[in-house]
């Protein structure tokens, strides 16, 4: 019987698109850098301590993958976890929009859904843990709305009104005065704000809140993890400045609770944007406050400092398509008529990226499968497949 676990590894790889199963298959060959993970996600569970990691690797060499792989390991340790892509659409240096698309991103361990509705909707106003949280909100955080807001939530019977508080607090915000509006409906009582909240300068309130709220209903804690962070080298200077500002919130996570946040570059950064757009000099000539201007500074030399995913050697890679082999042999009830040698042979020329040397390995296998002989496949560098005319042997092909 196919395995349809299997099938699902085999169409990620070929399609190109990242996903934890086949993370696993590809991550495997970097144990080093996968036990040093494995001791971050461990230790920031047992102790409740936050940290942060800068990764960085050439196009095609597995990032994503390896992002994917931390996904499945924060589900095994019953931690909550969130894989952000930047985009126009999530920029590093706009904090509350960012911090709405971590929230749409977010995975409750156990949970095929994002969201973290379900936790909220099992908290009443007498239970222990929604006391907890609210003495958190009205105390630990630099403005109390996330008190009111909690408070009028637990007390709220009018669905559509309970919606629109929880939509709040994933990101899509209400006014203060709505707010206090709604706790005045609810509990006939005035809210007096401390602090008037300003979602430009106090959402990272909102990304504490969720930090514990997670360790308070169950969670070990909360893996964030962004990808394709070098996007923001395509920001101008002080959108840049303000990128790098909100990662130090990430990377010195002083006031969050057993979070562990993970970013992948391209190594091409470097070169690129901090040495060719003159980051350090930027850093010099903006009017920042010295606490900014020195978490920019960190973030900067965090980045030149990456440890490097180095391409796999050959032994690695090996190993890499000795699981393609398993993995194709399951998902389609076959036995491939070839070694992990051969088809490393067979790709070896095919793309010098390891991405589209497994498209290749895959396409190859494909090609056995269905006929039992091997088209001349060629994968570009750009992830395209083509095929020439001529049909030869396997022999033909490895010679």
């Amino acid at each position: 019987m196919a395995d349809f676990n299997a099938r699902r590894v085999v169409e990620a790889l070929r399609s190109g698109v990242a996903s934890r199963e086949a993370g696993r298959c590809l991550s495997s060959a970097r144990p080093r850098l996968l036990r040093s993970l494995d001791e971050m996600l461990e230790q920031a569970a047992e102790t409740r301590g936050s940290s942060g990691m800068i990764i960085s690797g050439k196009y095609g060499e597995g990032k994503t993958h390896l992002l994917n792989t931390v996904v499945s390991m924060a589900g095994e340790k019953n931690m909550a976890v969130s894989l952000v892509t930047l985009s126009k659409e999530t920029p590093m240096n706009k904090f509350h929009l960012l911090y709405q698309k971590i929230v749409q991103a977010t995975y409750l361990p156990g949970r095929a859904q994002p969201g973290f509705a379900s936790v909220l909707s099992d908290l009443t106003a007498g239970r222990a843990t929604a006391a907890s949280l609210s003495e958190y909100a009205l105390t630990a955080l630099e403005t109390d709305k996330l008190y009111y807001l909690l408070k009028s939530y637990l007390g709220c019977g009018d669905e559509e009104e309970k919606f629109l508080l929880l939509s709040d607090l994933e990101g899509d915000f209400i006014t203060n005065a709505a707010l206090k509006a709604a706790f005045k409906r609810i509990h006939n009582e005035t809210a007096a704000f401390r602090i008037p909240f300003v979602k430009t300068q106090h959402s990272l309130d909102y990304l504490r809140f969720l930090s514990r709220l997670f360790l308070e209903t169950g969670c070990r804690g909360w893996v964030i993890l962004f990808d394709e962070t070098e996007l923001i080298g395509r920001m101008g200077k002080k959108a840049r400045l303000n990128a790098y500002a909100n990662m130090a919130r990430f990377l010195n996570p002083d006031r969050l609770e057993a979070v562990c946040s993970i970013f992948a570059f391209n190594s091409s950064y470097i070169p690129d944007v901090i040495e060719a757009k003159h980051e350090f000099a930027n850093l010099d000539e903006a009017d920042l406050p010295p606490e900014t201007r020195e978490a920019v500074a960190g973030v900067l030399n965090g980045i030149l400092a990456a440890p490097q995913l180095a391409p796999l050697g050959q032994s690695e890679i090996l190993d890499i398509l000795r699981q393609i082999l398993e993995f194709h042999g399951a998902a389609y009830e076959w036995t491939p008529a070839i070694t992990a040698e051969e088809l490393l042979a067979a790709c070896e020329k095919r793309g010098y990226l390891l991405r589209t040397k497994i498209r290749a390995a895959i396409e190859l296998l494909d090609q056995l499968y269905q006929y039992g002989e091997v088209r001349n496949i060629h994968v570009n560098e750009l992830g395209r497949l083509t095929f020439e005319e001529d049909l030869p042997s396997l022999d033909e092909l490895l010679n």
